[in-house]
């Protein structure tokens, strides 16, 4: 995929992305920010899908671990992704950039239900097209969620954003001796637990021969650096 610009593509970010640094919630400031991202990404005429997740707001599996039923508390979290991606909706639209909101759940006074024809007709139409609800189904995390509608979709490629610059040997937090890998195969990344995805989602990618790049989004111009095939992150290619 290196070298390359991306004709359409998931973005995978996290809740995390739009709350404030170190605190729960979304913050205005933090989701404009990456509204300009994403609309700097979406100026390389790429078609763009967006996925966000909702551990800003609730993680499900931690409710689920205090108790709470794991269906109910999965679903709290599939609401959080609906507040995220309207909160991000808004921000791009403040900033130009025509978009449509889908949700897997039935939300039909905020959202559109999910559909991917209709999907697939507005990434056409050079909308960006954010989904939430994950898969709409417990159990499943919306790292599952980007690998499902990446392959319903036919994008090229999924763009998992993180706060590092690609997948290392080791965390490199805790560890000065890791290494950044500047690709690995599928296979490498399972036998390495490497921990790029969840199992789920990562075999789904797998089977479907679904490239995945982790790249840093804090890093001003990633996205459209990413969308355009340049070398800034780790690729998880197949064999």
């Amino acid at each position: 995929m290196a070298d390359r610009p991306i004709a359409r593509t998931l973005l995978k970010i996290s809740g995390e992305s739009l709350a404030p640094a170190g605190e729960f919630g979304v913050d205005p400031e933090m989701a404009a920010r990456v509204a300009e991202e994403i609309a700097a990404a979406h100026r390389q005429e790429v078609q763009l899908a967006v996925v966000v997740g909702a551990g800003n707001l609730v993680r499900g599996a931690c409710f689920a671990e205090r108790g709470t039923n794991r269906a109910t508390a999965d679903q709290m979290g599939m609401l959080g992704t609906a507040i995220n991606t309207l909160a991000l909706q808004d921000a791009l639209e403040r900033v130009g950039v025509e978009t449509r909101a889908a949700s897997a759940m039935e939300m039909k006074t905020f959202m559109e239900p999910y559909i991917r024809r209709r999907a697939i007709r507005h990434l056409e139409k050079g909308r960006v097209v954010l989904l939430a609800g994950g898969t709409g189904n417990p159990y499943f995390t919306t790292d599952t969620a980007a690998a499902l509608r990446a392959t319903e979709l036919g994008v090229d490629a999924i763009l998992k954003a993180t706060k590092v610059d690609g997948i290392y040997t080791a965390d490199p937090k805790l560890d000065p001796d890791a290494v950044r890998l500047e690709r690995v195969t599928f296979q490498e990344a399972l036998n390495k637990n490497l921990g790029i995805m969840d199992r789920t989602a990562f075999t789904l990618c797998m089977e479907n021969r679904m490239p995945i790049m982790v790249f840093d989004m804090f890093e001003a111009g990633n996205m459209a650096r990413a969308v355009a095939g340049e070398e800034i992150g780790t690729w998880v290619v197949p064999e």
